[in-house]
């Protein structure tokens, strides 16, 4: 019937897709994986790839908090859209991450910002996304959309005991839409 087997979903990530299309991410992720053991850590992470990301991102904090000392509960992520689509090297702190999508919007890499999306585009790919990790106290705070990112599309999941879904990965920062401000002038 071109659908996931029932016997899997408990045991695989999670994933919407026909089965056709979710073979072809497993053998995406594989690749994805293999080439980080074969080699070394890639600059840019596919965090779509991960079975757990929010797991990945805690490493990434755990790091830092090792690096400067620093509680890993004072840790946050500071998050920067990058202007390029590949990077050659790593962040000093923190990691490159892409593989995610934005629904009903798109990001303007030229003025950094977010904008409506095109006429009956409802996805569009997000820049790659610096999680920069910082002492909660070096946070810098700026009129920005908290943009929840979810494993799948429907956002669905159980609550944790976090209180949060299942589903729920992290919220990431990202500049306001400031267009539409200008629907409300004549």
């Amino acid at each position: 019937f071109g659908i996931i087997p029932a016997m899997w979903k408990g045991k695989s990530y999670p994933s919407l897709k026909p089965l056709s299309s979710y073979c072809s991410d497993l053998y995406a992720r594989l690749e994805f994986m293999n080439s980080w053991l074969q080699t070394t850590p890639p600059p840019v992470f596919w965090i779509g790839g991960f079975f757990f990301p929010q797991a990945f991102l805690t490493g990434a904090s755990q790091n830092f908090a090792r690096r400067y000392t620093v509680p890993i509960d004072l840790i946050v992520f500071q998050n920067e859209n990058m202007p390029k689509d590949e990077y050659q090297n790593k962040p000093k702190d923190g990691v490159y991450t892409k593989g995610l999508f934005v629904e009903a919007g798109r990001w303007d890499k030229k003025k950094k910002l977010m904008k409506e999306s095109e006429p009956k585009v409802l996805f569009t790919n997000a820049p790659v996304i610096w999680f920069k990790p910082l002492d909660r106290k070096d946070l810098e705070t700026f009129p920005c959309y908290e943009c929840p990112v979810y494993k799948t599309s429907t956002r669905a999941g159980t609550l944790s005991t976090t209180g949060l879904s299942t589903n729920f990965v992290v919220g990431v920062q990202l500049s306001p839409i400031r267009s539409w401000t200008s629907y409300a002038s004549p």
